[in-house]
């Protein structure tokens, strides 16, 4: 089996399709390049599908990889035959591969080794052959030396080894796993002398619990591996003994000779105890944690990219805060690209309470600095700071915005923060990373650990190395989607552009700041080491405004601009004629630009986006009115009905904030009046949603919260 149909096998995708986009991955072309800019090759496949292709081409590789030393090592051994041979190189189940290398693998000194070493294994094998013993004592009392001094130790010895073979046969491996699959229990018990603890209370439900593995939602089965973790739980996966014994015993007993059935038997209970269970109760368990990491990976990757994808205010001139107490609430100002203009500390809340003070330096800040909206912190004194400046009688229209501030804190103390601020502490770092969240969330959010932004279930409990491979791809496509601005972009944003890397990104600010604004995409050919390969992958993502060329503010591919030009020649107009003439553009013929490397759906896409160039996919932002009543979870009553924001997704439910310190959780169950098994299908975050209180839990500041009327 080759690549190709390796990964056929596994997806519904063309083998041309596939053959194509393997072809562009060895040519380190980026997927979000890929899915857009080479759909004539792929057939059209759209960004999942070329990440998946990507994904299984590397566990093909790894693989294949696993063959060739597995190969080594047992030819090494001269124990490799030509048919071990061709069952390893034709084997593409890592589990079956294992278990064709188990027998030759180098492990610790086994029972059956030390058996073997005091001569035992003729015996075994006389046993195992099963034909009619006329007398197993006399038969064991040759085996018997120095170190096997009765017939019990040498049929004992050879129990061993035959519980060894028992345990490297691949029928038996094969039909266990297939029962442990199907059929395995995951249970937990509570370790008693700790069950009263105040940690413990957490996995109150799990403490006496069962349930099949394969019917075990991920959430749930992460939540009792975190409680086993922190030791306040016990764990078991199994089978009923009773049918893997008789499943090993149709397959490996054939006498009916009773005292030699029963020393196999002994031996077949002895591999399946000490042998068997463990090694394949511990891998069920581990494909179940697999699956149940992936999915909740899948389900923190959704939350992610709804939320880098937040809609943007834009360039507004904002005055932004970090509410609090006793510590007062920090106030930036903002210019239309996100810089500091001005910082101080107001104090308009308890202790303090100098609320006339601070309202004169908001309207004299307002007119002073010509802000045009406001961002709030949702943290601490979010509500009365939002009460209070929306009280404020300004001579202008202000719109007023709540921010979640999730990870502003991680942001404040960074490295990048402090490349950015030097001179200014954490707390005017973190409302800066308030204030510019309302204007381009994804340029702000791609600055902090995907972790630490608060969107996802069980993210420390999952496998860190996928989780990070997950999202890190999750921000490259969102980042590409909305494309950067070339002059503006930061060095942590551009990171993340098509082909370009952190070194690249450093060159592109290092240059900007020497030679000043780019004036083409052109221009960053002279860029350090941004060679030809890097520029066909990254050009068309990064955006000029008012350059030299209009198309430079636009998704069209430099390597399209000479069908674009012709297209407007066609028409006798110039191409910043046609670009955002839609009456021009409809008279275009694309059939008459068609080639051999340009087809359709590239030229689809290029007229698209003349209707429209550099249009940004993202909603504009709106803000959430919230009950100027309810300020904290005391003030909840059941059956009130509440406007709030979704603020996290999981896959039992979805919580909402509604303008109070905790958020409410609507269950899965109550999102719609129709069953539904997909969260992510029915709602997004950042949604505005009427919901009723239904339950209020003060002392465990628990909110029930329903979306069904």
């Amino acid at each position: 089996m080759n690549i190709t149909q390796y990964i056929q096998q596994q997806t519904s995708i063309s083998l041309k399709s596939i053959e194509n986009t393997i072809s562009l991955l060895n040519e380190d072309c980026t997927i979000p390049f890929i899915s857009r800019y080479r759909k004539e090759m792929t057939g059209g496949l759209d960004e999942v599908q070329i990440s998946t292709i990507s994904k299984l081409k590397q566990n093909f590789e790894e693989l294949e990889k696993r063959k060739t030393s597995i190969l080594k090592s047992i030819e090494e051994q001269d124990a490799l035959t030509d048919e071990l041979r061709q069952k390893i190189s034709d084997c593409y189940d890592e589990n079956l591969l294992e278990d064709y290398y188990l027998p030759y693998k180098k492990k610790r000194k086994t029972k059956a080794d030390t058996a073997k070493e005091r001569g035992l294994e003729p015996l075994a094998k006389i046993i195992m052959k099963q034909n009619p013993i006329r007398d197993l004592d006399e038969l064991a009392s040759r085996y018997l030396n120095d170190q096997v001094e009765s017939i019990e130790d040498a049929i004992q010895g050879a129990q061993h080894i035959m519980a060894e073979w028992i345990n490297e046969n691949e029928r038996v491996r094969n039909q266990l796993r297939r029962k442990f699959k199907h059929e395995a229990s995951i249970s937990s018990k509570v370790v008693k002398s700790k069950k009263e603890e105040e940690g413990a209370q957490k996995f109150s439900q799990y403490f006496d619990f069962s349930e099949l593995l394969k019917r075990s939602a991920s959430h749930r089965l992460l939540a009792i591996l975190r409680g086993e973790k922190e030791g306040f739980l016990k764990v078991k996966i199994e089978i009923p003994k009773a049918d893997a014994l008789d499943l090993i015993e149709n397959i490996i007993l054939r006498t009916s000779q009773p005292e030699l059935k029963e020393i196999i038997q002994q031996a077949i209970e002895d591999a399946y105890k000490r042998l068997l269970e463990p090694s394949l109760s511990n891998e069920a368990l581990s494909e179940a944690k697999l699956q149940a990491d992936k999915t909740s990976i899948q389900v923190f990757s959704n939350n992610l990219k709804q939320l880098l994808l937040a809609a943007p205010l834009g360039e507004k001139r904002i005055l932004a805060i970090d509410p609090g107490y006793r510590s007062g609430c920090k106030i930036v100002c903002l210019d239309e690209q996100g810089d500091l203009l001005h910082n101080e500390t107001v104090y308009p809340h308890a202790p303090q309470n100098q609320k006339n003070d601070a309202t004169k330096k908001i309207r004299s800040l307002v007119n002073a600095y010509n802000i045009e909206a406001i961002s709030i912190g949702n943290g601490t004194a979010s509500r009365e700071t939002e009460n209070w400046i929306q009280n404020i009688p300004f001579d202008r229209n202000l719109k007023v915005f709540v921010v979640n501030e999730a990870g502003a804190s991680v942001y404040s103390a960074s490295k990048i923060a402090r490349d950015e601020f030097p001179q200014y502490d954490v707390t005017v770092r973190g409302a800066v990373s308030i204030g510019r969240r309302l204007s381009d969330p994804l340029a702000e959010l791609v600055k902090i650990d995907p972790k630490s932004i608060g969107v996802g279930q069980y993210q420390h409990d999952v496998d860190q190395n996928l989780l990070k491979t997950e999202l890190d791809e999750t921000v490259m496509l969102c980042v590409n989607k909305v494309g950067v601005n070339l002059n503006t972009a930061s060095k942590h944003l551009l990171t993340y552009v098509s082909g370009i890397g952190e070194k690249m990104a450093e060159n592109i600010v290092n240059h900007r700041s020497e030679m000043g604004a780019f004036e083409s995409r052109e221009e960053l050919k002279k860029v350090p080491r941004l060679g030809a390969k890097a520029f066909q992958q990254a050009s068309a993502f990064l955006r000029i405004q008012n350059g030299e060329n209009p198309l430079d503010n636009s998704a069209v591919h430099p390597e399209s601009y000479p069908i674009v030009e012709k297209m407007a020649k066609d028409l006798k107009v110039s191409t910043q004629e046609l670009i955002g003439n839609e009456n021009l553009i409809e008279k275009i013929d694309l059939n008459r630009y068609v080639s051999e490397k340009v087809g359709l759906p590239t030229l689809q896409d290029i007229l698209e986006e003349l209707k429209k160039p550099g249009l940004d996919p993202r909603q504009r932002a709106v803000s959430v009115q919230f009950d100027k009543n309810i300020k904290s979870i005391e003030d909840l009553k059941t059956g009130m009905k509440l406007q709030g924001i979704i603020n996290n997704i999981t896959n039992f439910g979805c919580f909402v904030d509604i303008g109070i310190k905790q958020s409410g959780l609507v269950h899965i169950s109550k999102i719609t009046q129709e069953f539904i098994s997909d969260v992510n299908s029915v709602v997004h975050l950042n949604q505005i949603v009427e919901v009723t209180v239904t339950d209020v839990d003060v002392e465990r500041k628990r909110i029930q919260l329903s979306m069904v009327d």
